[in-house]
């Protein structure tokens, strides 16, 4: 059984977009499982749709995102208002989700990645958004936002984030902060720092406990605690991972407040590149997300790099040079988007493999 709030809970939620306390359940089944949820940033309806699809073959749950440049793009680059463009992309995006998540069989979580302070007026206006969809809907666009002021002070950090959760509870929203710097750059937004000794890439365990403090009283909330991690793939020994960080944390948070083990919400950023034995580590002191890109694009990519290669004629005319017969079959989008799909989906396959998701999803049946 589940326990939520030191309560045996129901072991399954409805289908669809997971928001407040069934959010919450689904996050405590993770850690009670010893197995974390994949967090898939997208950009167009075919990302969206090629992760519903391996989330659904696998029985897994799933945690779907975007990135402001992910939601500008989504919206289209050319929309004339960049800002109202990015805000109504991250919505468009929000809205085919909520319609279509549903059908798919599993649960979906709804959350933003990285927003530092350049980008919280965009975070502000998906608020406003979120605001007007629960009072037609009766529940949040999303379920969570993240804000990352890792490259702050702690106390601005966590001052503000704190004005943001007070704001997103109300709207029976979720809150992921970041503490310690994740290497590299994600969609616009990160640090220059990757070297593995790099004390920066390291979150002090007093630091999760002063977050803690001010967060706790104001509501639900998750933590990205840097142990070493890097956004995208390096060559090896540029990351040295170090998730032992992650239990120095929850250890102290059980002492000083004599809470269960494992009692906070844990993050993995950067997971694209890392062994399974990093990952099942990780997952093992309370992460229950697991943020993956790198390797997703690549997927994505790759594929139509292989259909585009095979089918060379199609892609310079639209007749064949060769016999004189019309090409558009070949040169469909449809047919080489596809691809890109399949490929996305068999490396989201391993991935839910490996972070032992796999069969495990809350949704009715």
């Amino acid at each position: 059984m589940i326990y939520f709030g030191g309560q045996i809970v129901s072991e399954k939620l409805r289908a669809g977009v997971v928001t407040g306390k069934e959010y919450e359940k689904l996050v405590a089944a993770c850690k009670d499982g010893g197995y974390a949820l994949a967090a898939v940033n997208v950009t167009s309806s075919s990302t969206v749709n090629a992760v519903l699809e391996a989330a659904a073959r696998n029985n897994s749950d799933i945690i779907i995102q975007v990135s402001n440049g992910g939601a500008g793009f989504y919206g289209g680059p050319a929309y004339p208002d960049s800002l109202k463009g990015k805000v109504l992309g991250a919505v468009s995006l929000a809205r085919h989700i909520h319609l279509m998540a549903e059908g798919y069989g599993v649960c979906v979580v709804l959350h933003t990645d990285h927003a530092n302070r350049g980008l919280l007026p965009w975070i502000d206006g998906l608020l406003e958004e979120g605001q007007k969809f629960r009072e037609e809907t009766g529940k949040p666009l999303y379920t969570s936002h993240m804000i990352d002021l890792s490259e702050e002070d702690l106390e601005e950090n966590i001052g503000t984030c704190a004005a943001y959760l007070e704001k997103m509870a109300a709207l029976d929203m979720s809150l992921e902060i970041e503490l310690g710097v994740t290497g590299g750059e994600e969609d616009g937004v990160g640090s220059e720092h990757t070297g593995a000794d790099n004390p920066k890439l390291y979150t002090q365990p007093e630091d999760v406990v002063y977050a803690y403090e001010k967060l706790n009283p104001l509501g639900h909330f998750s933590v990205a605690a840097s142990f070493g991690n890097v956004h995208g793939v390096y060559k090896p020994g540029n990351v040295k991972l170090r998730p032992v960080i992650l239990k120095d944390s929850q250890e102290l948070m059980s002492e000083r407040y004599n809470l269960p083990e494992k009692s906070l919400d844990l993050v993995f950023h950067g997971g694209s590149g890392s062994s399974e034995a990093e990952i099942s580590e990780a997952v093992s002191y309370g992460v229950f997300k697991m943020n993956v890109d790198t390797d997703l694009q690549y997927a994505y990519s790759e594929p139509v790099a292989t259909y585009v290669n095979a089918n060379q004629n199609a892609f310079i005319a639209q007749i064949d040079p060769e016999t004189g017969q019309p090409l558009k079959s070949k040169y469909d989008p449809r047919k080489w988007v596809r691809q890109a799909e399949l490929g996305m989906g068999a490396k989201l396959d391993e991935i839910i493999s490996v972070l032992n998701s796999k069969g495990k999803s809350l949704a009715e049946k």
